[in-house]
């Protein structure tokens, strides 16, 4: 057989060949846009050049004291520059960025510490006395370092010395090399743990390219957004948008606390045109005053994900000049890898039907090879009718590297090349994906199923409703019926007699609650609704 000329002597080398790495992105920008700024944070700013250098400075003060390949350096901090800091500094060192979730108990934290293995903790003073419980519980003894944070309230130092110091014994001019090979570890991010010790799901250097690099084309970004932080950076490294705004040249305007006021105070003193956030930030963006809505310059785009929003909900944010995008994701797939691709030919349907489509979750991310909704038993699609429900199936380079130090549960969310995300949806004729629940959530009443999302999604519509989340509660007729837990708008009223009916105008009357509980719902560090705890009050009503 004779040799293929488009293989023989044409290997990669230096000059052709470069591992991807979102670490890239910085020194671009800090030699195209040196003077533009980067990093907003009250009276403080940073522009790319200064931010490159405090990156530099970070990566090599982590050298000096050793730490490097497969090292994991943990930081306890709300959404300010530090963080921004360690999403390049950490990796530039070769280790590993775990981004501690500052609403965990000390138990958890420890549990976190001991399993990432962590040698050098960064964290912020305001949390000084949950990180010395947590310190005190773990076995590691990583290097502490505090974090001064202007804008923290009360706490002290636990640590040997402030970040800005630490900072100040790194070179500016350090000359950092990215990774041998782009499947090295940059990241390590936690699950939410609901149902037992969380899993530590490790991202790759490529795949977090990618994921920056898709959340910019399918949102398409333009050059220079203004970026205000409502999600959380500790949840999925930020979506990546912690490396996507440096590859565009974006503004990132830090929040230290995600109140309504802050939040619109920030998007009239930045001039804000982008943001993400978890639907219990739409709440709020919709359920403040007048006068907070006033100051939101018109047309923001804001990207919605982490559980399904309402359709009443999207409806509302419309109204108000928000342009949502909706996009779907887990943990272990980088955060965002599905969206809500929207078309020009919806814009002319009235704004209930807009909402609706808006709604569901959509198709794959260009970084994502395959996005199918399948029969988990047989691992054959399901039709495509909008109505026959399977589970959720990834794969591509936008799918975790594993979970750490758990190959067991790593294979099995592997099996039979897909990743198995415990979703359950249907697929639309369009090729659209829309969640019906989480596996585990789905009610099945009298051998029918019914999908909790769909009972939620007309519950938010009754004007009272500002919350909803419905469970099963176990039944002896009917093995199990809807039970809805409501938090209502303030200064509106309504009873269990009438939200039951408004929802029987609405909906089959065998997927209509039997049980309606009006109480504030628990929700998890990243805004999810906790149904394992409402699962548990529903069987003891």
């Amino acid at each position: 057989m004779a040799a293929n000329p488009y293989e023989t002597d044409l290997d990669m080398n230096r000059a052709n060949y470069e591992p991807l790495t979102p670490l890239t992105f910085l020194p671009r920008s800090a030699e195209v846009y040196p003077d533009h700024t980067a990093i907003i944070h009250g009276d403080i700013s940073y522009s790319y050049k200064e931010y490159y250098a405090r990156t530099r400075r970070l990566a090599s003060a982590l050298k000096a004291r050793g730490l490097g390949m497969g090292d994991t350096v943990s930081i306890m901090a709300p959404n300010i520059p530090a963080v921004l800091d360690a999403h390049f500094g950490v990796p530039m060192a070769g280790a590993v960025l775990n981004t501690l979730n500052t609403r965990l108990d000390a138990a958890a934290l420890a549990f976190i510490l001991d399993h990432a293995d962590c040698k050098l903790l960064l964290t912020d003073r305001e949390y000084s006395a949950l990180t010395r419980e947590a310190l005190s519980l773990a076995k590691v003894k990583p290097i502490v370092i505090d974090i001064d944070d202007a804008a923290a309230e009360g706490g002290e130092f636990i640590g040997e010395m402030e970040y800005e110091d630490f900072l100040a014994t790194g070179d500016p001019e350090y000359d950092w090399t990215g990774p041998d090979n782009e499947w090295r570890a940059i990241s390590l991010n936690y699950t939410s743990g609901t149902t037992g010790d969380p899993k530590g799901v490790v991202f790759h250097h490529r795949g977090a390219y990618l994921a920056a690099m898709g959340n910019a084309m399918s949102w398409s970004l333009p050059k220079h957004p203004t970026y205000l932080w409502t999600l959380p950076m500790f949840h999925c490294n930020g979506w990546c948008f912690t490396w996507t705004l440096v590859a565009v040249g974006g503004t990132h305007v830090c929040l230290r606390k995600i109140e309504a006021t802050a939040i619109f105070d920030e998007m009239q003193k930045c001039n804000v045109d982008h943001m993400c956030g978890a639907p219990i930030i739409l709440s709020m963006l919709i359920n403040t005053t007048d006068e907070n809505k006033a100051k939101a310059p018109k047309g923001i785009k804001f990207m919605v994900a982490a559980a399904p929003p309402p359709a009443a909900v999207l409806a509302e944010m419309d109204t108000l000049g928000f342009d949502v995008t909706h996009v779907y994701g887990l943990t272990e797939t980088y955060g965002p890898a599905v969206l809500c691709d929207w078309k020009s030919e919806w814009d002319v349907k009235p704004v209930e039907d807009r909402a609706a489509l808006k709604a569901r979750q959509g198709v794959r991310y260009h970084a994502l090879a395959g996005l199918e909704v399948m029969d988990p038993e047989t691992m054959t699609p399901v039709a495509r009718d909008g109505n026959t429900m399977g589970e959720v199936m990834l794969r591509g380079n936008l799918v975790m590297k594993g979970y750490l130090k758990n190959p067991k549960t790593t294979k099995a969310s592997f099996d039979g090349g897909w990743f198995h995300s415990g979703d359950l949806g249907v697929v639309y004729e369009d090729g659209y994906l829309e969640l019906r629940d989480r596996s585990k959530d789905i009610i099945i009443s009298g051998g029918e199923n019914i999908s909790t999302i769909e009972v939620e999604n007309v519950l938010y519509k009754h004007p009272a409703v500002l919350e909803a989340a419905v469970v099963a509660r176990p039944d002896d007729k009917w093995g199990e019926t809807p039970c809805a837990f409501i938090t209502l708008r303030a200064g509106h009223t309504a009873t269990e007699k009438e939200i039951i009916e408004y929802c029987r105008a609405n909906m089959a009357h065998f997927k209509c609650p039997r049980t309606v509980v009006f109480e504030e719902l628990p929700k998890t560090s990243t805004g999810k609704v906790q149904k394992f705890v409402l699962r548990e009050r529903a069987r003891n009503l």
